[in-house]
């Protein structure tokens, strides 16, 4: 890696690489030189970049430094520290803007992934699919920030390439409960409330325009507006989050931390959903590519076998629960146990009901199982639990009543005839 720094201008150039070329500013670090520009004078005094210095001549000639890779990219992301969040920070959320930023300051070709040192970020990025889509795992362990990025962006691109729309937004919401988690995580323990602000600013409103603010007398409350809360809160189902059960002061609803990361939990799910959408794969990286044939055919197998079964005689309600499911859709507790008691009703085995909520985000076989066997009567007290009513899904907003609901009070009805509600 050589680096040409001639009037005022710092070039990377790197024939192996090629793609790692861009130029920065960069001037004398004398103090008592015009040219001086501080940015530079740390860099050039960083022990761990490992610079050398050739041919070098004062001020306006030519001087040449050596780099290896990864110093080129802590370089790289030195050059954002205007941008004021930390290279953690990158780690945990690199779908910011800032990290798009980064991609493009590197300015990274794909054939590069074709490089052996590259071979540890494909075989990360494998393994975080693999835990995700067949185990229902969620990778919770940030590495440093050049690599969490470049796992993020190869991991969508393999996502891309096995083009199975229930694996993309599958994959798209583990990255928003990633998010999720280490989001929630940071507002509880950061102190320093500019910091928290900061967060705050560039993932709520930076990406989706809401303003969150904190609390004046109790910093683990925010608040959002009404119009804000409604527009995100209206999705979800449970009674917590009905406008009547929140507390609500001057225009603003106000929320915990926990809540108030979960109310964007679906928005971020979407923008990675549609950065996968529009992704150009025009040219993938032979390494990518050769990883995917050992990888895809386990993944598209279990995902284009699991709906097979009709679902033209299921009750709207159910289809509705499938759907989602189908989609890769997080369902609420309640329409969880709407459908596993409606399949215990019509016969399914319990092994069946198990693998039709493996797309769920955080599907745990054990668990899952454990529950199912609960509301079968198999665990626990030993009681059976029935479909819920009617009345008792509409009431949770999970009622999709059609003209072929008309006089029935319990799903387990439709399709044998109508009954008077009143009865």
């Amino acid at each position: 890696m050589i680096i040409i720094a001639h009037s005022g201008l710092l070039a990377f150039r790197d024939g192996a690489t090629k793609g790692f070329k861009f130029i920065l500013p960069f001037r004398a670090t004398s103090r008592r030189s015009k040219y001086f520009n501080p940015w530079a004078r740390q860099i050039s005094h960083t022990p761990s970049l490992k610079i050398s210095y050739q041919n070098y001549i004062y001020d306006s000639q030519p001087y040449y430094m050596h780099f290896l890779l990864q110093e080129v990219l802590l370089f790289a992301v030195s050059r954002l520290s205007h941008l004021r969040l930390g290279t953690g920070d990158l780690a945990k959320y690199p779908f910011l803007n800032e990290a798009s930023e980064y991609i493009r300051l590197i300015n990274l070709d794909y054939d590069e992934f074709d490089r052996p040192e590259m071979k540890y970020i494909i075989e990360r990025s494998g393994q975080r699919l693999e835990g995700e889509i067949r185990n229902g795992k969620l990778y919770e362990n940030p590495g440093r920030y050049e690599i969490e990025i470049l796992t993020f962006l190869v991991s969508l691109m393999m996502v891309k390439c096995i083009g199975n729309d229930t694996i993309s937004r599958k994959h798209s919401l583990f990255e928003a409960l990633r998010a999720e988690k280490f989001l929630t995580e940071d507002l509880k323990r950061e102190r320093n409330e500019g910091r928290r602000q900061l967060l705050l600013s560039k993932i709520f409103y930076d990406l989706f325009k809401v303003q969150v603010e904190i609390d004046d007398e109790d910093n683990r409350i925010f608040k959002v507006r009404v119009n804000d809360y409604l527009s995100r809160a209206s999705k979800f189902h449970e009674q917590e989050w009905k406008l009547i059960n929140r507390s609500v002061h001057n225009g603003y609803v106000y929320l915990g931390i926990d809540e108030t990361v979960r109310l964007i939990r679906s928005e971020l799910s979407a923008l990675i959903y549609n950065r996968l959408k529009v992704m150009d794969l025009s040219a993938m990286p032979k390494s990518v590519k050769d990883k995917l044939i050992v990888m895809a055919p386990k993944f598209v197998q279990v995902y284009d076998t699991r709906y097979t079964r009709p679902v033209s005689n299921y009750p709207p309600c159910i289809k509705h629960a499938i759907d989602e499911m189908s989609k890769g859709e997080n369902l609420p507790h309640s329409a969880r146990v709407l459908l596993a008691t409606y399949m215990l009703f019509i016969g399914k085995s319990i092994d069946d009901i198990v693998e039709m909520f493996q797309s769920a985000p955080d599907f745990n076989e054990k668990v899952t199982r454990y529950q199912i066997e609960h509301l079968a009567g198999k665990k626990g007290s030993g009681t059976r639990y029935f479909v819920p009513s009617c009345e008792k899904l509409a009431n949770e907003d999970l009622c999709f009543s059609t003209r072929e609901c008309d006089g029935i009070v319990n799903p387990v009805q439709f399709g044998h005839g109508s009954r008077n509600r009143s009865g």
